[in-house]
């Protein structure tokens, strides 16, 4: 992937970015180009990343404006009943689970976070740890699909939140696996 100063790209962790320019610094006697990324999300901030690490970190292009459809469909199905069992049970293995999710940066292992904790949260309350990945991974889905659709965080956060009712409203009509 060719990465040029004003793409937009996703940093796994961090979400939208935007390449500002490239720095060169001496590091160790060393000199060492970075990309200089803009955070796109309500905090901002900026990130460097040395030029050779870009791919082993994982760095992405946004999603197509065809797969924000997908996305939200994705959010739009209920958790499957196995699926549904580890997560509310093990808490230790959903931690787990959800580490190797953020940090793979895909929007589709994030919208598996979402949906599998949104679902937890309605059967019972969230620890600390889980309401903390739910409100970033959201946040991350979120600043993501405002930046493909070109529309306000607000209006994307509509678009997940209406996806998720419908897959809860899909859920709670059919029976519960765990009270079986």
């Amino acid at each position: 992937m060719v990465l040029t100063v004003g793409s937009k790209i996703v940093y796994p962790g961090q979400g939208p970015c935007l390449i500002a320019r490239l720095v060169k610094k001496v590091i160790d006697g060393k000199p060492t180009r970075f990309y200089q990324l803009v955070v796109l999300d309500h905090g901002g901030g900026e990130v460097f990343l040395p030029l050779d690490r870009a791919q082993a970190i994982g760095l992405r292009r946004l999603l197509g404006k065809s797969e924000i459809s997908r996305l939200l469909g994705q959010l739009k199905t209920p958790a499957s009943p196995s699926k549904l069992s580890s997560t509310a049970t093990n808490w230790r293995q959903r931690t787990m689970n959800n580490s190797r999710l953020f940090s793979s940066g895909s929007a589709f292992d994030l919208a598996e976070i979402v949906e599998s904790l949104t679902d937890l949260s309605e059967r019972r309350g969230l620890s600390a740890r889980d309401s903390w990945a739910l409100e970033r991974a959201k946040k991350l889905l979120v600043c993501e699909i405002s930046e493909v659709m070109g529309e306000a965080k607000s209006a994307a956060e509509e678009r997940v939140d209406k996806a998720l009712n419908r897959c809860s409203t899909l859920s709670s009509a059919t029976q519960n696996p765990l009270e079986t």
